[in-house]
């Protein structure tokens, strides 16, 4: 079985209550809050972790965007009273890097009409656009994604990315080398680029070392 990631949206009804098996995950609090551990996750909010988690929304419930890294045979439903879960996408890890690995999820902001000089990645990754628009031109095609829109770059296909003419931010899980862990994944592909000033800005929720055990077919 091939390595996935999958982004699932989970939908909790107030006061309901989850349980996930062990994978390498991040969970990125989209509206309300739910419970961890005793720790209470608000708005913007992520966790993460390879061990099982047991979650409760609180009294207002919550929606959650839950990255997954898992065999292909691995299921991420969650079938709880008061749980909706959707799969948003899921994407076979083909150029996934060879040896130890890295869970890296973070947030990537653009001004309006900033843009991401075509460039590539360390390491596959999928990305869902929290508020704005954005355009991505990869593989000679453009395609534009709105809020909730979710998308998966293999990370050595060159890719450009430019936002709508407003503020523009999207939630991103990448699986990157060890060696990349604190440090930036992205390698600008035009000379030209690599001294212009950048728009995005970037915030780290999680660089976690992984021991999840690649796949291929």
């Amino acid at each position: 079985m091939t390595s996935v990631l999958r982004l699932y949206e989970d939908v909790l009804a107030n006061d309901a209550a989850a349980s996930l098996p062990a994978l390498p995950r991040m969970l990125f609090v989209v509206h309300g809050s739910v419970t961890i551990a005793d720790h209470a996750l608000l708005d913007g909010e992520t966790f993460n972790s390879e061990a099982a988690v047991a979650l409760k929304a609180d009294s207002g419930g919550a929606t959650l965007w839950r990255f997954e890294l898992a065999t292909g045979d691995a299921s991420g439903a969650t079938a709880a009273q008061g749980v909706v879960t959707r799969e948003k996408l899921s994407a076979q890890l083909e150029t996934l890097p060879k040896g130890a690995l890295i869970l890296r999820g973070d947030s990537v902001a653009f001004p309006p009409g900033g843009c991401a000089y075509r460039h590539r990645h360390q390491g596959p990754g999928i990305r869902c656009l929290l508020e704005g628009g954005i355009r991505i031109d990869t593989h000679g095609s453009s395609t534009s994604y709105g809020p909730g829109c979710a998308w998966y770059e293999t990370g050595p296909d060159a890719v450009f990315a430019q936002a709508a003419d407003r503020p523009t931010r999207f939630i991103r899980v990448m699986i990157l080398p060890l060696a990349y862990l604190g440090k930036s994944s992205v390698e600008y592909l035009n000379e030209e680029d690599k001294a212009k000033p950048k728009s995005q800005t970037y915030k780290i929720f999680v660089d976690m070392p992984i021991a999840f055990a690649a796949v291929s077919a």
